[in-house]
């Protein structure tokens, strides 16, 4: 039986009443890997013997009456997790040699879960780009077209799903890195409540793997279905062992509604900085209608929604001023420089983006209490509304693009070009008050690009933007295998 699009719940339910065994699913998924991968690039660092090995221990332990969440499901895990054995280079070549020696936690958990790992997925140099590339392992390509970007940084997983190279994958989101490539392929992913998956081990090389608590970033699941995303979220989320101590209660509340029509729902659809495309517009109305044709409440304006201008600055001050955290003293240099020269009336996001690399203590502490109150904004806005549908990024995929200056980088956006991280702006509303998001695809583009948008929750109600997922696709359907 054909199983390359297959649910990791499906593949379950297929194991548990004995219809196929694991290291069959496995050597289907290799097989596969091996003829089709060499077109799209997504599987970057394979693990086929240990693969095959984990495959054959789920069997023995299914036979000896074993189940575990994930026994005996093929997945894959983002290259910047680090495993034991196999290289972690966050794409950097200075790092291609460093193999670390033991599992990131949440590898940790996939394996105890019984998941069977197939290898490791592509990203950007650093994590740091809407697209997958760099010079140690090349360019991902999108599945449904070879010549546009499959995103980033969780672009080879978001890949390696749509083509079927296993039922589930773990990547990463600080600027959309989960969401980004999911709605350019056509998956689904989450980016959970900001501390409710553990972080340790997807550190950038060489650092050792230590507990910490991000400001922004966060792990999380990735898959075809928006039921699976939760099956793989219930094996990540929790405390790091290490902080159990000072950790906080992260037992998560049921979904607000069990039925569409009980939902109340923003949507989001224009943002001051960039436009919306007309693809990704058509979407937002796509969910609008199915919410509406069910009896859910739906608005289009909300004096409570916090100011958009303001989170898109605050977002850019928060995520650069810690990304330029590690440069080197003499290139941090060079960037106080070039942040003095600027004019005073220069607001755009690009001056803000430079300012906010060589942001002092004090400024960091005030964009971080102007963060808080916007989190208080979106505490009032959830008595109101239970979810806010807005887009991960004004277009559908687009075409490779390299330029090692990206900041001489545009976006097309219906003809007319923006600045190339000015789109990041929609991925930072959930990003920088840390609210859970779960992308979900909402059709093609008359190009045949796959289309997706986020669905944001409140802080901590994780289940409440995962069970929406679950409804609209009953209503406009999920994930299409590409052509």
């Amino acid at each position: 039986m054909q199983r390359k699009h297959q649910t990791a719940e499906e593949l379950l339910a297929a194991l548990r009443a004995g219809e196929v065994t694991s290291t069959e699913l496995t050597d289907d998924a290799i097989a596969r890997i091996e003829q089709d991968d060499k077109a799209i690039n997504a599987i970057c660092v394979p693990d086929f013997d240990r693969a095959r090995a984990a495959a054959h221990d789920a069997d023995q332990a299914r036979a000896r009456g074993e189940d575990r969440p994930l026994l005996g499901i093929p997945v894959t895990v983002k290259e910047s997790y680090n495993m034991a054995g196999l290289p972690t280079t966050w794409g950097m070549p200075q790092h291609r040699d460093f193999v670390p020696v033991e599992d990131a936690l949440q590898v940790s958990r996939l394996k105890a879960a019984g998941a069977v790992v197939l290898g490791k997925t592509n990203v950007p140099l650093g994590l740091q780009d809407i697209q997958s590339f760099n010079d140690i392992y090349g360019t991902t390509n999108n599945p449904w077209d070879h010549a546009r970007t499959s995103g980033g940084s969780s672009g080879g997983s978001a890949a390696a799903l749509a083509s079927g190279f296993g039922a589930l994958s773990i990547g990463s989101d600080l600027a959309g890195s989960l969401r980004t490539p999911a709605h350019f392929c056509g998956v689904y992913a989450h980016k959970p409540t900001l501390g409710l998956a553990t972080y340790r081990g997807m550190t950038p090389p060489p650092a050792p793997a230590l507990p910490g608590e991000p400001d922004l970033a966060v792990v999380g699941p990735m898959a075809r279905t928006a039921r699976d995303l939760t099956l793989l979220l219930d094996v990540m989320a929790g405390p790091d062992p290490l902080t159990l101590g000072v950790a906080h209660n992260l037992a998560l509340p049921p979904a607000r509604h069990q039925r569409l029509g009980d939902f109340r729902v923003l949507i989001v659809d224009e943002h001051p900085i960039i436009p919306t495309g007309s693809a990704v517009r058509a979407g937002l109305d796509r969910v609008a209608d199915a919410l509406r044709s069910s009896g859910a409440r739906v608005e289009r304006h909300s004096p409570l929604l916090p100011d958009l201008t303001e989170a898109a600055v605050l977002y850019t001050q928060l995520l650069f001023s810690g990304s330029a955290a590690r440069l080197p003293a003499d290139v941090y240099e060079q960037l106080q420089d070039h942040a003095a020269a600027l004019t005073a009336d220069d607001h755009s996001l690009d001056a803000t983006r430079l300012r906010a690399m060589v942001f002092s203590h004090r400024d960091w502490m005030e964009a971080n209490n102007k963060r808080e109150l916007h989190r208080h904004h979106w505490r009032q806005l959830f008595t109101e509304f239970d979810a806010v549908v807005c887009p991960i990024t004004p277009t559908p995929a687009f075409p490779h693009d390299h330029n090692p200056n990206t900041l001489a980088r545009r976006v097309d956006i219906d003809g007319t070009e923006y600045p190339y991280f000015d789109q990041l702006v929609w991925a930072g509303l959930a990003t920088m008050p840390g609210l859970p998001a779960t992308a979900v695809p909402t059709g093609r583009s008359p190009e045949g690009l796959p289309v997706g948008v986020q669905l944001i929750g409140p802080m901590f109600e994780d289940r409440t933007p995962l069970r929406l997922a679950e409804l609209l696709e009953e209503e406009i359907g999920g994930f299409q295998a590409p052509e």
